[in-house]
């Protein structure tokens, strides 16, 4: 990304005066092979001229030098992808490099900004050493510190907040998660609820629809993820995950979720086989290991809807990355492996008849 676009600015805004560059030389007292250097790129004007280069031509000194300090949401969204797609496949300190140019570049650009922590915490686990992924995690702290600390729009300060606290997490900082989202869990929010009644007294019924559906949807996946964690924190007690699983499982096999959210199901599975793994039960952690296996060969890596949620799309395209996944498949599929493979919950099942077998079939579906 070119920090200084003067030469282009200058030829275009030359030609649409329609002045010759001696025009231009004479107003500017400089010679025309001076102008002519500034638009062929061999130089650049003084830095005394440039305020009335901009103002000739009418333009700010931002807009004369070509430099954007602010991205568009669509341009954040295909870079955001480029780079993920890069972390994939090329060596990840030059990526890294990049990454940093760039928020460099655009450092008062707080929705870049916000995306680019993101980036950082889907992919820092690519680094070599214990250090540099600590220091990539610090480097989203402060991403996010930033962007809720200045940018004026709530929303994302939010965000910023929830991303600091996931950064925080990872460090193993429970402390500072608890500082920053507060020590009580606040009243459940009925905004979703009253913009979907907004909406059904404006006479806007599909909007109404639309509300509720986003809803739900959002309920249910919290609802199993929440699960998930809670099936962790249980680990020890047979009684009680035994009836975290067979709810849960209810409520996938009701929603269809396997295919919905792919994802929440993946962790789910892999939750219920720490849990049987710690109680001892090896056949069923096994099972809950080749539900995993089954669910990752037919992964969907983008968000979407079904026949029930069928009023999703357009609220999914309003995301930052829209239906994208936030990292790149080779990586999401590499990740799968290793969370089997090398997670040491799974160490007392190395020997188990068909764990190893499970393994490579793992390998294979996915091709890694």
């Amino acid at each position: 990304m070119k920090e200084i676009n003067i030469a282009r600015v200058l030829v275009l805004k030359r030609r649409e005066k329609g002045i010759t560059q001696d025009e231009l030389a004479t107003y500017m007292g400089v010679s025309k092979a001076s102008v002519s250097k500034w638009e062929t790129e061999q130089s650049y004007p003084d830095i005394t001229f440039l305020p009335k280069l901009a103002a000739y031509f009418n333009i700010s000194i931002d807009d004369l030098m070509g430099y954007a300090p602010q991205m568009e949401k669509a341009d954040i969204k295909r870079l955001y992808l480029r780079l993920a797609n890069d972390f994939a496949n090329k060596p990840f300190k030059e990526v890294l490099a990049e990454c940093r140019e760039i928020v460099k570049k655009y450092y008062s650009c707080f929705p870049l900004l916000s995306k680019m922590a993101v980036l950082y915490i889907n992919h820092y686990t690519l680094a070599v050493t214990a250090d540099e992924r600590i220091a990539i995690l610090r480097e989203a702290v402060e991403l996010c510190h930033r962007v809720h600390a200045e940018s004026e729009d709530v929303l994302l300060g939010r965000e910023a907040i929830t991303l600091e606290a996931a950064c925080h997490m990872m460090l193993g900082e429970p402390q500072a998660v608890l500082d920053l989202l507060g020590e009580e869990v606040g009243l459940f929010s009925t905004e979703g609820t009253l913009i979907g009644q907004a909406y059904q007294l404006l006479g806007q019924v599909q909007k109404a629809l639309e509300t509720s559906q986003i809803g739900i949807y959002q309920h249910l996946v919290m609802l199993v993820g929440e699960s998930a964690t809670y099936l962790t924190l249980c680990a020890s007690d047979e009684s009680r995950t035994g009836e975290i699983i067979r709810r849960t499982l209810a409520i996938s096999d009701l929603f269809e979720l396997e295919e919905l959210h792919s994802n929440t199901m993946a962790q789910f599975y892999l939750a219920a086989a720490y849990a049987n793994t710690q109680q001892g039960k090896q056949d069923k952690a096994m099972d809950m290991l080749r539900r995993y296996a089954g669910l990752c060969r037919n992964f969907r890596y983008t968000l979407h809807g079904d026949t029930y949620f069928d009023a999703l799309q357009s609220w999914f395209e309003h995301f930052d990355l829209g239906v994208e996944a936030p990292r790149n498949e080779k990586l999401i599929k590499e990740s799968m492996v290793v969370a089997v493979s090398q997670n040491p919950a799974f160490t007392p099942l190395a020997e188990v008849p068909g764990f190893r077998s499970l393994v490579e079939t793992l390998k294979a579906n996915l091709d890694v």
